[in-house]
């Protein structure tokens, strides 16, 4: 590994997620001082914090609700990403008909309907997110990934799912590029800006009357006779309930400490792009862009018109390290660059702006899941597995009927009721990361799925796409 990026495109790269340039930094909120009380306590600052907040004062005006974030607001994984908004809280339908085929049906409803309702309150509250609902197209190279496609193209239409096949001069013209071959488009499907969904719901909370604490790590949440009590460095809060939204971080439970680990994801964003270097790949949409591989692609445009293109690499470090130093790493850069000119040649004097990476909260079925500990006091919902943009505000409505002791459609989902495969400890698990994702590229390479991965198929786990 090189200390900084080579590859002629990446020079003057900006370290950091595009994403903040593109917001007005508010000013940080004060630390939690003191002893105070409050209802419902919020661990958590990003998507899922933030909507539980803002969800929770819908439903109960009076409430005295208070989030209490480590660093700042939408500063780790919440505006790191790709901003790709699914209409889904299984990481598709696919995985959904794969790991709950009983109740796909339903979970595939639920998350076209979550998508609505979050497109109907990113209205009701003027959340201006650079929101665009222009659909995504899912792209192969490979005559398996081609089978793959197909398969997904008959799920849709065995559930009433619009979509479209390309192929040939036909998928050019959605997506002009050497490496693929074919393609399915699905219309509803929505794009965001990803900081500023975080700062919006930050504003929107705060116009409502939630309290916000930053800069606030939670050391201990301990259980009372009446109520709970999160300890930090300076203060502490007494809440009748408490929201866990901390995704990634060290759990405050430590028998969800296994059920989820750190991989961290990388991302190029390039400089802005004409309309006739648009052109030129057959691009002139606004939709996003997903390959089919198992060490996948994701690209989409910014508001500015240059290019994302994350993804491939899923790196694993032993004993689960979350250093802010892992989230540049030039060998992942400079891979993603060649791979990009591999897909585009004839954007090959394209430079890149910014290169970054961040923690995917990846659990061992890839779909998130929620759950109640402390005799139903505090809920928490984890493991979104780089699907967390819209089913977050999934995962938000959960907790609040966990908190609320109300048995609704979403808390008897198998999905969510039921707690992932739990990874093994150190040394096991680095290794079965390692073998699992050596078992994964090869079947990118030759489309064989081997043994150890239709083990992890019958017992439900899975690492791929």
């Amino acid at each position: 590994m090189t200390s900084q990026p080579c590859h002629d495109s990446l020079h003057n790269i900006q370290p950091h997620p595009f994403w903040q340039d593109t917001v007005a930094p508010a000013p940080t909120a004060s630390s939690l001082a003191g002893s105070l009380e409050c209802d419902l306590a919020i661990v958590g600052g990003g998507f899922t914090g933030l909507w539980t907040a803002l969800l929770a004062r819908r439903r109960s005006p009076t409430l005295n609700i208070t989030i209490i974030e480590a660093r700042r607001c939408g500063g780790e994984a919440s505006g790191r990403n790709g901003g790709f908004c699914a209409p889904s809280i299984s990481h598709g339908v696919s995985n959904a008909l794969k790991r709950w085929p009983q109740e796909a049906e339903k979970l595939i409803r639920l998350g076209r309907q979550n998508l609505d309702e979050l497109a109907a309150d990113l209205q009701h509250f003027g959340m201006q997110v650079e929101f665009e609902r222009e659909g995504k197209l899912n792209v192969a190279s490979q005559p398996w990934q081609i089978d793959g496609l197909r398969s997904m193209q008959r799920n849709y239409a065995r559930f009433g799912i619009e979509c479209e096949w390309f192929e040939g001069s036909e998928l050019a013209r959605k997506l002009d590029s050497p490496l693929y071959g074919a393609g399915v488009f699905e219309p509803n499907y929505a794009l965001l800006n990803p900081a500023k969904m975080a700062a919006e719901l930050r504003r929107v909370c705060l116009a409502q009357g939630i309290r916000l604490f930053e800069q606030s790590p939670v050391l201990e949440l301990m259980e009372g006779k009446n109520l709970l009590r999160l300890r930090t460095a300076d203060g502490d809060m007494s809440a009748g309930h408490v929201a866990l939204a901390t995704n990634i971080a060290p759990p405050l439970l430590g028998h969800l400490a296994s059920s989820v680990i750190p991989v961290y994801d990388y991302t190029l964003v390039s400089e802005p792009l004409s309309d006739a270097q648009l052109t030129a790949i057959g691009w002139t949409g606004r939709y996003g862009i997903a390959d089919s591989g198992n060490q996948f692609h994701y690209l989409r445009k910014t508001a500015d018109n240059r290019i994302l293109w994350g993804g491939f690499d899923a790196i694993y470090h032993f004993g689960g390290r979350r250093d802010e130093a892992l989230t540049q790493r030039p060998e992942s850069f400079n891979r993603l660059a060649e791979q990009f000119r591999q897909a585009f040649p004839s954007l090959r004097e394209v430079r890149f702006s910014h290169a970054w990476g961040g923690i995917i909260d990846t659990s061992a079925r890839t779909t998130m899941f929620t759950g109640c500990a402390m005799q139903g006091r505090v809920a928490y919902a984890l493991g979104f597995t780089g699907q967390g943009v819209s089913a977050s505000r999934f995962a938000a409505l959960n907790m609040l009927d966990l908190l609320a002791g109300e048995r609704t459609e979403r808390t008897e989902l198998l999905m969510t009721s039921k707690a992932p495969f739990r990874f093994p400890p150190e040394p096991l698990r680095f290794a079965g990361v390692k073998m699992a994702q050596r078992s994964l590229a090869r079947e990118d390479r030759d489309g064989h799925r081997d043994l150890l991965l239709k083990t992890f198929d019958a017992f439900g786990i899975g690492f791929d796409s």
